[in-house]
C-alpha cells in the first residue's frame, strides 16, 4: 500500500513539475467583450490572435479565455455579428503571467436589424466540469459526458469510481472517501432521490445509465444550499437537458466475460417478463390466501394453500449467453410559435449474466484459529436485466426564462440461483443448500424545474418540483437445506441420500418461501434565489452575492414481508415415507404436501415486525452570503433544517412502538478561497451537518441474509448524528482543461450509526447484526487530483494527443463504541446493553478505506478518429462486516482493478468501441481477522472469495 502510494505521489510531483514548466514558458490572455451601448455581454464573440490558431469565443458572460500563448507581443481581433470588427495591438505576453482585457463592440452601420442571440451553456464536457468545480466557492469534484464516453463505463456506479475518494460497494453504492453509503445525499436533478433499498439507506447508482448522464458532481465540504444530511458527500446526477443540434444514436454491444459466457450454469425457471425486468406474478401470494397461515387452520387446508403455489424448484443446466447492450437516443430542437423546444429521448436495455464459484468458510475461532467449522463451495449465477427510459423536455420561454420537464425511469430484474455443498462440522453433516431469488425494482424520477432572470439583470430565481417513486419486491425467494450425517450408508455400504432439513414450525433458513415488496413515494420542492448586489466580470466568482432558498420534501414508505416454511406432519424420513429424500424437482410437489401422515403442510413464520409504515417530513431553509474582497472570498451560510419522522411497527412480544422524533438542526458553514494567483488558489470550508437515521435502521424488521449468514435487525431508539467537517485544499488550474489539487479533511461524529454484532449464541452459523449508536468516531485524510495534457510538453505525436488522470486518498478512521450500548434484544426492544467484555471498543469506521487510488491515461487522435483509454483503480482493505471477540471482523480485500477501452471512427456515421474490463480479475475476498489485530494482514483466512471474470465488450454505434 505504502509503495504503490508512493509511487503516485511522484509521479504527481513529476507533472506538476512539468505543469509547472510548461505554464513558465506561456502566458495567457483573458477578458470580456460587452456591447458599448448596453453594457450587456456579447454572447459567442470571435476572439483570436493574427498568424496563429490560437482563439475561441465568448460565453454566456461574455468572458474568453486564450491559454498556452507563447510570450511575445500580439495583437487580438474581435468579430461578433452586427458589430464593427474590432483590433487591439500590442499585447505583451508574459511567461506566467495573465494579460486581461476588457473591451467593448459597437454596433456596425451595415447591421441588418436587432439580432438576438441566445446561448445554452455546455456542462458536460471536461472543460466545462472543471469550470464548475473551481467556480463551487466549495470542495468539489466531478466527472463530465465527455469523460464518460471514453471510459465505457455502463451506470453512474461505475462511473463514480473515477472520481476522487469514491469508491463503489457491491458494484452499486457509492462510497465518498470511504465512508459507507449512509453519510451521502444523492441528488438527481438537484431534488433529493428515495432509497432504492430495503436493508441499507443507500441509493442504487446502477440504475442510472451511463448514457443519459450529462455530469456527476460531488461536493464533499457543506454549504447552506446543499442537503444537511450528509458527512461523506453530496452527490448530484444530472441527466441530460436539450441538445445543441438535431441528432438520432443507435447502438448494439455484445458482451463475453470469462467463466461465465457459453459456460454449464445452474438457473431456475423464471417468469415469461424476466427478459424485460419485471416480474410477470407467476411469484406472487395467491390472492384467495388468508392474512394468516398460521396454526389454527387445520393442516390438510394449509397443504392445499400450499399446493397453489408453483413447484419451481427445479434447477437446471443451461448454457450462459453473451451480454447485450441496447440502446436509442434521439434528440430534436425546434421552434414552437416563437419560442424555442427541446427534446431528448433515450432508451437502454441490457441483459447481463454473472457466474461464481465462491467459497464459504467458517471458522470455530477457539485456541486454534485456523480450525474450521464448516465449509462449503458455491456455484451462483445470476442474470441481470436493465430497462431504462429518459424523456426530456426544455422549452426557452424569452431570452431570461426556461423550463424544464425531465423524466427518468428505470427497472431492473435481477435473478439469483445459488448451489451450495460442503460439511458442517460442528453438526457433522454434510450439507447441500439452495437458493432461488428474484429482485424486481422500478425507480421513476421526475422533476419540473424553472430558471428566470430578472429585469434588473442582477437577481435570478430557480425553482424545482418533484416527484418520486421506488417500488421494490423479492417475489417467492425458495431456500431448502439437505443434510446427510457424516458417513451416513444404506443398508449395502452406498452413501445414504440426503433428506431435506424442515421441522414442526417454519424457519426462515430451512425449506422457506419469502416474499417482500416496498413502496416509497417522494414529493418534493425547492426554491433558489441568488441577488447579485455588485457585479465584476474581472471575477469568476463576481460580485456580492446573497443566495436564499426554501426546500420542502415529503417521504412517506410502506414496507411488509412474508415467510411461510413446510413442516413435517409425522415421519417423512428414511424410516417413514421418505419423502425428505426426493429431489428438489420433486420433494415440494402436489404429491407430497397433503398435510396427512408423512407429507409436508406449510405454516406462516412471519412476524408482526416484519412490516412497517414510515414517513417523514423534512423543511429546510437556507441563506449565504459570497463577499469577495480582492483576491480573497468568503461565504458565510446558515441552513435549518425540521425533520418529523416517525416509523410504527410491532414488536415480536406485541404492542405498536413508534420510531424516530422531530427535530431541528441548526447548520451553520463557512468556506474560503484565496487566488494565490489567476491559476492558482486555496481554500478552506469548515460546516456542520447531520446524519439521521433511516427507515429501515429505525424498524425492529428482522431480515436473513443468505450470503452472509447473519441476522440484520433495526433499532427504534436510534438518534441522529452530529457531525463536524473541516477541509482544506489546494487548486492549481493551468489551462481550462487541466486541474492539480492537494487536500486534507477531518469530521468528528457524535452519536454515529453503525453495526453491532452481538455475541455469538450457537457458533458461526448465528450471526445477529443490528444498528446501534456508538460514542463518537473521527475520520481524517489527504487527497490529491491531477488532469494534465502532455500536449506541449514535446514535439511527439504520442505525447501531443495524450492526457493523463489521476487521484488518490489516504484516510484514517476509528470509531469508539463506549462502554454501554442500547442494543435490540430479539424480540425487538432496545435495552442498555454493557458491551466492554465482548466488543473491540476500538476500530475503524465500517467500509472506511484507508486508501483509494483511480488511474486513467487518455490519448485522443481526432484526425484518424481513434481514442484509446487504460484505467486503473484500487481500493484498500475496509471492514465489510463488523466482529466481536467471538466472531473476529470480515475484511474485504483490496482488488486491483485494470480497464482497458478502444473507440475507433470507421466511417461518417460508424464507430466502433471495444473494451476489455476487470483486466487482473482478481479475487474479490473477505477474510476474517483471526489474528486478533483489527486490521488486515496476509495472515488472516478467507471467509467468501470468487473471481466475477474479466469482461470484453465490442460494439457498433450509428449516429447521424
Amino acid at each position: 500500500m505504502n509503495l504503490t502510494f508512493t509511487r503516485f505521489l511522484a509521479l504527481l510531483l513529476v507533472l506538476l513539475g512539468t505543469t509547472s514548466a510548461a505554464w513558465a514558458q506561456t502566458g495567457t490572455i483573458k477578458g470580456t467583450v460587452k456591447d458599448a451601448s448596453t453594457q450587456e455581454p456579447i454572447i459567442g464573440a470571435s476572439v483570436g490572435v493574427p498568424g496563429t490558431a490560437i482563439g475561441g469565443a465568448t460565453d454566456l458572460d461574455g468572458t474568453f479565455t486564450l491559454t498556452k500563448v507563447p510570450a511575445g507581443t500580439y495583437s487580438l481581433v474581435v468579430n461578433s455579428v452586427s458589430y464593427a470588427p474590432k483590433t487591439i495591438p500590442n499585447l505583451q505576453v508574459e511567461p506566467g503571467k495573465v494579460v486581461v482585457i476588457n473591451t467593448v463592440l459597437s454596433s456596425s452601420s451595415a447591421a441588418l436589424g436587432e439580432v438576438v442571440v441566445t446561448a445554452q451553456r455546455r456542462t458536460n464536457t471536461e472543460v466545462a466540469v472543471i469550470s464548475e468545480v473551481r467556480q463551487a466557492q466549495l470542495v468539489a469534484v466531478g466527472v463530465s459526458a465527455e469523460q464518460i464516453v471514453k471510459s465505457q463505463d455502463r451506470d453512474a456506479a461505475q462511473i463514480a469510481r473515477r472520481v476522487p475518494g469514491v469508491s463503489i460497494q457491491d458494484n452499486r453504492f457509492v462510497l465518498v472517501r470511504g465512508l459507507t453509503q449512509r453519510y451521502n445525499a444523492v441528488m438527481l436533478n438537484d431534488v433529493l432521490t428515495p432509497s432504492s433499498e430495503v436493508d441499507t439507506r443507500a441509493f442504487a447508482f446502477d440504475m442510472i445509465p451511463s448514457s443519459v448522464i450529462d455530469r456527476m458532481m460531488i461536493f464533499k465540504s457543506g454549504s447552506a444550499e446543499l442537503p444537511g444530511d450528509f458527512a461523506g458527500g453530496v452527490i448530484k446526477v444530472y441527466t441530460k437537458r436539450a441538445p445543441e443540434e438535431n441528432f438520432t444514436n443507435i447502438s448494439l454491444q455484445g458482451g463475453y466475460r470469462t467463466n461465465t459466457t457459453f459456460s454449464d450454469v445452474q438457473k431456475y425457471e423464471g417468469g415469461k417478463y424476466d427478459w424485460l425486468g419485471f416480474d410477470s406474478g407467476k411469484r406472487t401470494i395467491p390472492s384467495n390466501w388468508p392474512s394468516t397461515l398460521n396454526g389454527d387452520i387445520s393442516s390438510p387446508l394449509r397443504a392445499a394453500y400450499a399446493r397453489q403455489l408453483p413447484n419451481n424448484w427445479a434447477i437446471n443446466s443451461a448454457k450462459a449467453a453473451p451480454d447485450l447492450r441496447l440502446s436509442f437516443s434521439m434528440g430534436r430542437r425546434f421552434e414552437l410559435g416563437e419560442k424555442q423546444v427541446g427534446t431528448l429521448t433515450s432508451l437502454n436495455y441490457g441483459n447481463y449474466h454473472v457466474a461464481t464459484a465462491p467459497t464459504l468458510t467458517f471458522y470455530e475461532n477457539g485456541a486454534d484459529r485456523n480450525a474450521v467449522d464448516a465449509q462449503f463451495q458455491d456455484e451462483s449465477y445470476s442474470n441481470e436485466v436493465r430497462l431504462g427510459v429518459v424523456q426530456n423536455f426544455w422549452m426557452r420561454l424569452n431570452s431570461r426564462s426556461t423550463l424544464e420537464f425531465k423524466n427518468l425511469f428505470n427497472q431492473l430484474g435481477a435473478a439469483e440461483t445459488v448451489v451450495r455443498q460442503g460439511a458442517d462440522s460442528v453438526v457433522t453433516n454434510d450439507v447441500r443448500a439452495f437458493s432461488e431469488r428474484y429482485e424486481s425494482r422500478s425507480i421513476y424520477s421526475g422533476q419540473l424545474i424553472g430558471n428566470h432572470e430578472l429585469a434588473n439583470d442582477k437577481t435570478t430565481v430557480n425553482w424545482v418540483g418533484g416527484f418520486a417513486y421506488t417500488h421494490r419486491t423479492e417475489p417467492d425467494w425458495r431456500r431448502v437445506r439437505y443434510l446427510r450425517p457424516f458417513g451416513a450408508t444404506n443398508g449395502d455400504g452406498t452413501p445414504a441420500p440426503f433428506g431435506v432439513a424442515t421441522s414442526n414450525q417454519p424457519v426462515l433458513t430451512e425449506a422457506s418461501r419469502y416474499f417482500s415488496e416496498l413502496n416509497e413515494r417522494v414529493e418534493s420542492g425547492a426554491l433558489n434565489i441568488i441577488h447579485e448586489f455588485t457585479q465584476d466580470s474581472t471575477k469568476e466568482e463576481g460580485g456580492i452575492k446573497l443566495k436564499a432558498g426554501l426546500y420542502a420534501e415529503r417521504k412517506d414508505r410502506d414496507f411488509k414481508a412474508r415467510y411461510f416454511g413446510y413442516t413435517n406432519v409425522g415421519n417423512t424420513g428414511v424410516t417413514g415415507s421418505g419423502v425428505r429424500t426426493q429431489t428438489i424437482d420433486q420433494v415440494f410437489g402436489p404429491g407430497n404436501l397433503t398435510g396427512q401422515e408423512g407429507g409436508f403442510s406449510l405454516q406462516e413464520g412471519t412476524d408482526p415486525n416484519d412490516s412497517y409504515n414510515a414517513s417523514n417530513t423534512l423543511l429546510a431553509g437556507y441563506a449565504s452570503l459570497t463577499v469577495p474582497l480582492g483576491k480573497f472570498t468568503g461565504v458565510v451560510g446558515f441552513r435549518g433544517e425540521y425533520n418529523d419522522q416517525v416509523v410504527t411497527s410491532e414488536l415480536r412480544g406485541g404492542g405498536l412502538t413508534n420510531g424516530g422524533r422531530r427535530l431541528f438542526s441548526p447548520l451553520p458553514s463557512l468556506n474560503l478561497s484565496y487566488n494565490l494567483t489567476d491559476q492558482m488558489l486555496v481554500r478552506a470550508a469548515y460546516a456542520s451537518t447531520i446524519n439521521r437515521p433511516e427507515f429501515r435502521e429505525l424498524a425492529p424488521f428482522r431480515f436473513y441474509d443468505f450470503n452472509l449468514n447473519a441476522d440484520v435487525q433495526g433499532n427504534y431508539a436510534l438518534k441522529t448524528a452530529q457531525v463536524q467537517n473541516v477541509d482544506v485544499r489546494w487548486e492549481l488550474y493551468p489551462t481550462s482543461g487541466e486541474m492539480l489539487t492537494l487536500g486534507a479533511f477531518y469530521k468528528h461524529f457524535a452519536n454515529p450509526i453503525e453495526n453491532y454484532l452481538s455475541t455469538s449464541v450457537g457458533g458461526a452459523n448465528s450471526l445477529n447484526y443490528a444498528f446501534v449508536n456508538t460514542k463518537s468516531a473521527v475520520s481524517y485524510g489527504v487527497e490529491a487530483e491531477v488532469r494534465k495534457s502532455l500536449a506541449g510538453l514535446s514535439e511527439s505525436s504520442l505525447l501531443q494527443r495524450l492526457s493523463l488522470v489521476g487521484n488518490a486518498s489516504y484516510i484514517f478512521s476509528q470509531v469508539d463504541l463506549g462502554d454501554v450500548l442500547n442494543v435490540p434484544d430479539a424480540s425487538g426492544r432496545v435495552l442498555p446493553t454493557d458491551v466492554s467484555d465482548t466488543q473491540t471498543l476500538t476500530r475503524p469506521l465500517q467500509s472506511q478505506s484507508p486508501y483509494l487510488i483511480n488511474l486513467g491515461a487518455y490519448y485522443n487522435d481526432e484526425d484518424r478518429g481513434t481514442q484509446l483509454s487504460l484505467l486503473y483503480n484500487v481500493v484498500g482493505p475496509r471492514i465489510f462486516a463488523v466482529g466481536n471477540k467471538d466472531n473476529p471482523t470480515l475484511y474485504e480485500v483490496p482488488r486491483n482493478v485494470l480497464d482497458l477501452v478502444l473507440t475507433k471512427r470507421l466511417a461518417k456515421h460508424w464507430e466502433l468501441r471495444a473494451a476489455w474490463q476487470d483486466v487482473f480479475n482478481q479475487p474479490v475476498k473477505l477474510v476474517q481477522d483471526t489474528d486478533r489485530n483489527n486490521k488486515f494482514s496476509s495472515s488472516d483466512s478467507a471467509y467468501r472469495s470468487f473471481r466475477r471474470g474479466s469482461n470484453t465488450t465490442l460494439g457498433l454505434i450509428f449516429s447521424w
